[in-house]
């Protein structure tokens, strides 16, 4: 049987988003040279709500946001049982010499975000690479990755799982803790 607990109703994760993003002007002003890269395939929902947040509290229109693939690059891509099947990148602009801002729903063991750092360099070197996750459940890691920007922080056991709906895909926006109940 599975339980689940709201951990971010909608509400909870507007304000979250906000916040992330005040944090951002913050440290990049006014993103003149700071792109915007969402994670496929969950990252990219996160990414669009960061960047229509920030274009209406700066009142621009032209910051750059792309969506990054990382099938490829996945060290556990070869030893899946079913053949995965790859998301579209889109990356319109040149990230050569840039602030990039890598953004994904959920870090845990880390292993995405790395293969996101190996993808991106088919694109051009960047200036910088910071890392914005919605939810870090930080006593997971496998690798040494850690996030500039969070959510929230999530202390959550291996056998647990956290999940980002979003209105695009689940008809609703929030957070949850799953686990099996004996």
């Amino acid at each position: 049987m599975n339980s689940q607990r709201l951990i971010l109703d909608s509400t909870h994760l507007d304000l979250c988003i906000q916040r992330l993003c005040f944090q951002l002007i913050e440290n990049h002003d006014n993103f003149e040279n700071t792109v915007l890269i969402g994670l496929q395939p969950r990252g990219i929902y996160l990414a669009k709500r960061i960047h229509e947040s920030l274009s209406k509290i700066l009142k621009k229109k032209d910051l750059k946001l792309g969506s990054l693939d990382t099938t490829f690059f996945r060290d556990d891509f070869r030893r899946r049982e079913n053949p995965i099947i790859p998301n579209k990148t889109q990356i319109d602009f040149i990230i050569e010499g840039k602030k990039v801002l890598l953004i994904d729903d959920v870090l845990y063991t880390g292993r995405t975000i790395r293969s996101g750092l190996d993808a991106m360099l088919a694109y051009g070197r960047p200036d910088l690479v910071e890392l914005l996750v919605l939810v870090d459940r930080r006593f997971s890691r496998h690798l040494p990755i850690k996030p500039n920007y969070v959510g929230i922080e999530v202390d959550s056991l291996d056998s647990e799982r956290v999940e980002a709906k979003w209105e695009e895909t689940e008809g609703k926006n929030e957070v949850i803790l799953k686990w099996n109940k004996a």
